[in-house]
């Protein structure tokens, strides 16, 4: 089984956020948003050449993507934002539907990690932008 097929059954079936797979190798986690990949960079995981499966990917989640290294992405549902990001990063991606933006865990408005990335472009600008919202939202701690 490919890799992304793998990380795409897990995350269906295991009850999972995100995981990640690469050979016998695989990271789970059941955090929400982009709590579990800024996790995984800052404790310096190497998930380079790993494919990642994910329930919903916005332009936050993309850009971290891109700095941990994945090499492909599956996702339930992922916003055009993202896809633009992982695309030009020459990612592969597979998804079930795709939207304009993502929405909030609230439903009232757009999801506040992507609104914090919209106008930037590059992924370590766009890590420092998702560690402030998350500061600002008391989540600075992990």
């Amino acid at each position: 089984m490919k890799d992304l097929e793998k990380a795409r059954e897990l995350l269906h079936t295991g009850g999972y956020t995100c995981v990640l797979c690469r050979g016998s190798e695989h990271y789970t986690s059941v955090l929400r948003g982009v709590k579990p990949l800024v996790e995984w960079l800052e404790s310096n995981t190497d998930l380079r050449g790993f494919s990642a499966a994910d329930k919903v990917v916005g332009r936050g989640a993309a850009f971290l993507y891109v700095m941990l290294g994945v090499q492909s992405v599956y996702s339930h549902v992922i916003s055009i934002p993202a896809l633009d990001v992982l695309r030009s990063h020459g990612i592969p991606v597979e998804y079930d539907t795709v939207v304009e933006q993502i929405i909030n865990r609230r439903g009232d408005g757009f999801c506040p990690f992507e609104v914090a990335v919209m106008d930037i472009h590059d992924a370590d600008t766009a890590y420092r932008a998702i560690r402030k919202k998350m500061e600002d939202m008391n989540m600075g701690s992990l």
